[in-house]
């Protein structure tokens, strides 16, 4: 038995309906990965708040879809994988780059590929990167505020990651053409 149901924003309780509306209004749908995390009001409006100043930051979409995939794939999420790819390939990001990601590489764009290694290595490194990641990021075109907002992206994305690998939501139709497993260690 799931512990962990799939809320709609009938069902959800009344002090996550907010977030869930916002999601709605945001894709059009609210991902499974939201109803599951509005058993706590908490938990999603966290998410929805800190999700919304990452979109709204500096970062132009594509690049907060780099980071994201980047993050999912490195912290084994696999419906966030599946949901970011689908995104990914929505704002532009080549195939090939994308595929890239999901197979724990860097993509070929410099910049990107940039972004895309910070988040591992942030991750990897539980946040205690030393100052050859810092310059190879500033290397790359970015600013000091640019690592920072990437820390919040980072954040953001392990909200999603983690509850997803807690509550296991199925995978929305329209994403699983792009269903991913974690590969074995």
């Amino acid at each position: 038995m799931n512990a962990f149901p799939v809320h709609s924003i009938e069902t959800a309780p009344e002090k996550s309906g907010p977030a869930l509306n916002a999601l709605q209004s945001a894709f059009g749908f609210v991902p499974n990965i939201a109803g599951a995390m509005s058993t706590s009001p908490v938990l999603i409006n966290s998410l929805v708040g800190l999700f919304g100043n990452v979109h709204g930051g500096s970062f132009p979409e594509a690049e907060i879809q780099v980071l994201l995939l980047t993050n999912a794939v490195t912290n084994g999420a696999a419906w966030a994988v599946a949901f970011h790819s689908f995104l990914a390939l929505e704002e532009g990001i080549d195939a090939a780059d994308v595929a890239a990601i999901r197979d724990g590489r860097a993509p070929a764009d410099p910049k990107r590929a940039a972004l895309s290694v910070l988040a591992k290595t942030l991750i990897e490194k539980r946040g205690r990167i030393d100052d050859r990641d810092k310059q190879a990021f500033l290397a790359a075109g970015y600013g000091p505020d640019h690592l920072l907002e990437v820390v919040a992206v980072v954040a953001a994305s392990t909200i999603t990651n983690y509850t997803a690998s807690v509550t296991q939501p199925p995978l929305e139709p329209a994403f699983q053409p792009h269903a991913w497993h974690a590969p074995r260690s």
